[in-house]
C-alpha cells in the first residue's frame, strides 16, 4: 500500500498534515544515530518490554541497522490491517487520534539530532516508528489503539487545549534543533508554562489526551512490582526506558483516576500507571465514554459543544444528525427546549449528509425545537402516518404543533422527510415559532425545516460527515527546523558513510586508522562515529588499533562528563556480544 492509496481511504481534511518521506535527507549519522538507540533498546527491552514488541519489530519491517522507509513498512503493516503515514511534528491531539481510528500511525519524519539521543522532546521516527509500530502486532492492544481513536475524535476541546497545543508544538521545534537560541527556548517555556497555569475546567480532550498519555504513551504491564513497558514514549527513549522500571518511579494501578493525573513531555515523568492487561484498558476506556456527552447527550451536551467554540454535531433521538457551530440553547428543569448555530450547517442521517441539506443551505445557522407534543403519548418521530392524520397534522395544511415546554410551531407543512420509518424532518413556510414572550422564528424569514426529535441523545466534535461538510485544517505554519549543515558536519557525515561502508562489505577495514584519525583531530566532540570504529575494530581489526581507539573512548568519559553514560552503554553492547 503506497501513501495516495493511505490518503484515498482517509476524510480529505487529514491529508493536509500528511508530509513525503524524504528518505535521501537523513544523514549517515542519522542512521548512526537510529542504529545506536535501536541497538541499546532491543538490549535492555528484550527483558523488560512486553513480548508483543520484539515480535512487532519482527513484523513491521523495522531492522536496527538503518531508518526505515514508510512505504516498506506500510508493505508489511498491510497484512494487519493497518498503515502508517509521515506527518511534520506534533499534529493537533483530535487530528492524531483521527488517524488512529482509522488504523493509521502518523510518523514523524524528523530524526532526533545527536544532541537529543536519549531523550527527544519532540515526536520523531524512532518514537513512532520503533515505538508505535511493533507493539500493535498484538490485535488486542492494536483494538484498544483504534477505539481510543474513535472515542478521540469525538472528546471536546477548548480554545485553551489548541493554544496548549501550539506551544508544546513550538517549544518542541525549538527543543529538537541544536541550534536554538537559549533565549528562544526560555521564553518558550514561559509560554507554555504560563498557559498550563491557567485555571479552568477540563475539557473531554484534556482528560482523554492524559489517559493516552499513561498508555499508548508511557504505559507499564502485568505485576505492579514487575512490570514490563509497552508505552511508545518509553519503548523509544533509552534513558527513561531504564529509569522507568526503577523504584523512585512511583507505579499506580491503573484506573480511570489516571485521567486526573496531567503531564509534562518535556521531563521525565515522576509516576507510571500499570495495567494487568490490554483488555483493562479498553474497559477503562468504555468507563470514560459513559462520562462524554457523547454518551450524556441533553443539556450536558449541549453545554460542551457550546463551550467548545467549534463544529460540533448534535444527534436527535430520531437519529437527525445537526454539525454545526452551536451558540445558544434554551432549556427548563434541566431539560432542552431549543438548540442554535451560527453559521454553515448542514443535516445529516446514519452519518451522511441529506441531500439539500449541507452547508450551502443552511449557510446562515440553523435552530429547532426538542421535545414531546402535547397531547401525544408518543414521541413524534414515532408517529405513523395514520397517527399524524388523527392529530391533524397533515402535508398541505397548516399545522400547530405545541411542546410540553410550551414552544408552539405554526405553519403550512410542506413536507415530512422520514428515515427508517422514523420522522426525522418536517417542513414549513409561512412560519412563525414562540416560545413564552420570545419569537424564535418569523414567516419572513422563508422555509423552516424542523428537526424531529424527543431529546438529543449524543453531542460530539467535529461534524459527522466531514468530507461533506467540507472540514479543512491548514497544517501547522510553523515547521519543524530543517537543520543546515556547514561543509564540516557535511564531511562529518561522509565519514559516517565510509564506516558503514566498511562495516557492511567487511572490506577496506585498514582504512579506518586514518578515518580514526580524522575524527580525533577535527571532530573531537562525536562519540559516536568512535565508537562505531571500536565495534568494527573488535570484530575485525588488529589488536593494537583496537585497543588505541578504547582508549581514546575511555578518556573522552573523563573529558566530556555528558558522553560518559552513552559512551559506556554502546561499549557494553560491544563487549557483551
Amino acid at each position: 500500500m503506497n501513501t495516495k492509496q493511505i490518503i484515498d481511504r482517509l476524510p480529505k481534511y487529514l491529508s493536509n498534515y500528511i508530509v513525503e518521506q524524504h528518505y535521501e535527507e537523513y544523514t549517515e549519522q542519522d542512521h548512526a544515530v537510529w542504529r545506536y538507540v535501536m541497538k541499546r533498546n532491543i538490549n535492555f527491552l528484550t527483558g523488560t518490554a512486553h513480548e508483543s514488541f520484539l515480535q512487532g519489530l519482527l513484523q513491521s519491517g523495522i531492522n536496527s541497522e538503518r531508518i526505515p522507509r514508510i512505504d516498506a513498512m506500510n508493505a508489511i503493516l498491510q497484512r494487519i490491517g493497518w498503515a502508517a503515514v509521515c506527518v511534520d511534528g506534533f499534529i493537533p491531539p483530535a487530528s492524531f487520534m483521527a488517524f488512529q481510528a482509522h488504523q493509521i500511525l502518523v510518523i514523524a519524519a524528523d530524526i532526533r539530532s545527536i544532541s537529543c539521543i536519549e531523550y527527544t522532546p519532540a515526536p520523531d521516527i524512532i518514537h513512532e516508528a520503533a515505538g508505535h509500530a511493533p507493539i500493535i502486532v498484538d490485535s488486542e492492544y492494536a483494538d484498544y489503539l483504534r477505539l481510543f481513536g474513535e472515542v478521540g475524535t469525538k472528546a471536546f476541546s477548548s480554545v485553551l487545549n489548541y493554544k496548549i497545543y501550539e506551544a508544546v508544538r513550538h517549544l518542541s521545534i525549538l527543543k529538537a534543533d541544536p541550534n536554538s537560541p537559549k533565549v528562544d527556548i526560555d521564553n518558550a517555556e514561559k509560554e507554555l508554562s504560563d498557559l498550563v497555569k491557567v485555571i479552568e475546567e477540563p475539557s473531554e480532550m484534556s482528560l482523554i489526551r492524559n489517559l493516552h498519555w499513561w498508555t499508548v504513551e508511557y504505559g507499564l504491564i502485568g505485576d505492579l512490582d514487575y512490570p514490563k513497558i509497552y508505552g511508545a514514549g518509553l519503548l523509544s527513549s533509552i534513558g527513561e526506558s531504564e529509569t522507568s522500571l526503577k523504584a523512585d518511579v512511583k507505579k499506580i494501578p491503573y484506573s480511570i483516576d489516571a485521567m486526573n493525573y496531567g503531564f509534562d513531555i518535556t521531563t521525565q515523568q515522576p509516576q507510571l500507571f500499570v495495567t494487568p492487561d490490554f483488555k483493562h484498558l479498553t474497559s477503562v476506556l468504555n468507563e470514560f465514554v459513559e462520562t462524554m456527552a457523547y454518551k450524556r447527550g441533553g443539556v450536558y451536551g449541549l453545554q460542551k459543544a457550546i463551550g467548545s467554540d467549534n463544529i460540533a454535531t448534535c444527534v436527535y433521538s430520531s437519529g437527525l444528525q445537526v454539525s454545526g457551530v452551536f451558540t445558544e440553547m434554551i432549556a427548563e428543569d434541566d431539560q432542552l427546549v431549543y438548540v442554535k448555530t451560527i453559521g454553515p450547517t448542514s443535516l445529516n442521517f446514519d452519518d451522511k449528509e441529506l441531500a439539500g441539506h449541507n452547508k450551502d443551505y443552511h449557510v446562515h445557522g440553523y435552530s429547532s425545537p426538542v421535545g414531546l407534543l402535547k397531547g401525544l403519548d408518543k414521541p413524534l418521530e414515532e408517529l405513523s402516518d395514520e397517527e399524524m392524520n388523527k392529530a391533524s397534522i397533515v402535508v398541505g395544511g397548516n399545522v400547530e404543533l405545541e411542546f410540553d415546554s410550551g414552544l408552539k410551531v405554526k405553519g403550512l407543512l410542506q413536507n415530512i422527510l422520514r428515515q427508517k420509518e422514523r420522522i426525522i424532518l418536517m417542513t414549513f413556510t409561512d412560519c412563525r415559532v414562540n416560545y413564552k414572550d420570545k419569537v424564535l422564528f418569523e414567516p419572513e424569514w422563508d422555509v423552516y425545516d424542523m428537526a424531529v426529535g424527543a431529546e438529543i441523545i449524543s453531542a460530539f466534535s467535529g461534524p459527522v460527515d466531514p468530507d461533506a461538510f467540507g472540514l479543512q485544517y491548514d497544517p501547522p505554519a510553523e515547521k519543524t527546523h530543517k537543520i543546515q549543515y556547514s561543509p564540516v558536519e557535511k564531511y562529518l557525515h561522509g565519514l559516517y558513510g565510509s564506516v558503514r561502508e566498511i562495516r557492511e562489505t567487511k572490506i577496506d577495514v585498514d582504512k579506518l586508522k586514518n578515518i580514526f584519525e580524522e575524527v580525533k583531530k577535527d571532530y573531537s566532540n562525536d562519540w559516536l562515529l568512535a565508537l562505531e570504529i571500536f565495534e568494527i575494530l573488535y570484530w575485525e581489526g588488529d589488536g593494537s588499533l583496537q585497543g588505541y581507539v578504547l582508549n581514546y573512548l575511555r578518556e573522552m568519559k573523563i573529558s566530556h562528563p555528558e558522553f560518559k553514560g552513552l559512551i559506556s552503554k554502546g561499549l557494553g553492547l560491544i563487549l557483551s556480544d
